[in-house]
């Protein structure tokens, strides 16, 4: 008789708030949630942020000239770092999701894998786009 079927799995249900705080999601949960997350993000962002800063800037070079000073200042650049977060790792996570969608990576192992490729390529590039954002060159 092995180890494991001697001892019963904890189940989590009705979670209390002690029992969120030690519940650890795999490294693929995390990154699905993220996904939902960043995706919700970027979705209420178009209409909020993104559209109205599009629009400002085309209407006259003035405004242009304008809407470049604003984005200049430290809160807005970590708001569309935010962003730049957000789309990047929505991108890497949802080409992880088309390639499960053909069948390939689906075992366990290559799927925890994936999702720390997902993760370490969003946040790589997030640090280069960031580091452009803020005038590192």
């Amino acid at each position: 008789m092995s180890d494991s079927a001697s001892k019963p799995r904890p189940q989590f249900r009705n979670l209390s708030a002690a029992q969120l705080l030690s519940y650890h999601l795999p490294l693929a949960g995390k990154s699905s949630i993220l996904h939902r997350v960043s995706g919700a993000l970027l979705f209420l962002s178009l209409p909020l942020i993104l559209v109205p800063l599009f629009a400002a800037s085309i209407t006259s070079p003035e405004s242009y000239a304008a809407m470049r000073e604003w984005v200049g200042h430290p809160v807005c650049k970590l708001i569309l770092l935010v962003l730049i977060w957000g789309y990047l790792h929505h991108f890497c996570a949802g080409i992880r999701y088309l390639v499960f969608d053909l069948h390939i990576g689906t075992e366990k192992a290559s799927m925890q894998k994936s999702a720390g490729i997902v993760f370490g390529v969003s946040l790589a590039l997030t640090v280069v786009f960031g580091l452009k954002l803020f005038g590192a060159w």
